[in-house]
């Protein structure tokens, strides 16, 4: 297990009400950080995630608001850095793959604007103005962006092309990112393969089963592993500029 003196830190974690962004928040509020978990404000989930963290002990607030939309997604980053105290980390993890089944990638009439609005709103440009709106408290701090990408932005087929390629775009982002804000923040990417989370439990075992059997360690990936790696990647000063597959030997 990875662990890191976090204590007078301050993280904001977008999606961070389940799965991958929830296993994030709650590993970087338990290693002493302070943290705003962001959440949409209809969630009904929010209230008793956010009350049973602090019921732990752990030093989280709530930070509502839509990545996707521009207003919202640039008050919430301010707000949650105004209420923080300072920012040192952004866990870029909100996302959406807007479907519940895989669409066939020569469905090309499954690909409507307003499917790659969605889409690229949230993965891609909701990624860039959070890290925009971050970028001068990271500044300050000399902190860390740490973005959630997904091994379809790697080559291997996802829910659909425009995910696929929202994903790759973030990857590529990624790498921009760490050029605009260097030498000051460092900025990386997580690509997880198939997780572990309240997305993916709903499948039926045999599409599960047909990725596993596709990846060397022939399990599934848990939401705390991709967790433990966004800690790695927010801690490490030498690295920048890199997205990580975390995919139990997926894209090999």
């Amino acid at each position: 297990m990875i662990s890191a003196d976090l204590k007078g830190k301050a993280v904001l974690v977008t999606g961070g009400v389940s799965g991958i962004g929830l296993a994030a928040a709650e590993l970087f509020a338990s290693n002493g950080a302070s943290v705003a978990v962001n959440h949409l404000s209809d969630d009904p989930a929010a209230g008793e995630v956010i009350e049973r963290l602090t019921g732990n002990g752990l030093e989280v607030i709530a930070a509502p608001g839509d990545v996707s939309d521009p207003a919202q997604g640039e008050a919430m980053v301010q707000q949650a850095a105004e209420q923080l105290g300072r920012l040192d980390v952004l866990i870029n993890n909100a996302g959406t793959s807007n479907t519940r089944e895989p669409i066939a990638y020569d469905n090309l009439d499954a690909m409507t604007e307003d499917f790659w609005s969605k889409i690229l709103q949230t993965n891609l440009i909701g990624a860039f103005r959070c890290a925009r709106a971050a970028a001068e408290h990271l500044k300050a701090s000399e902190g860390a962006i740490v973005s959630t990408a997904a091994v379809a932005g790697l080559g291997i087929p996802g829910s659909s092309i425009a995910y696929g390629a929202s994903k790759g775009a973030l990857i590529n982002l990624t790498r921009s990112l760490a050029h605009a804000l260097a030498p000051d923040v460092r900025v990386n990417a997580v690509a997880p393969g198939l997780v572990r989370t309240p997305w993916t439990e709903p499948w039926p075992d045999s599409r599960k089963n047909q990725t596993i059997e596709n990846c060397l360690l022939k399990r599934m990936v848990e939401p705390e592993e991709i967790a433990q790696t966004m800690l790695f990647l927010a801690c490490s000063p030498a690295i920048t500029g890199q997205t990580l597959a975390v995919d139990c030997g997926r894209t090999c």
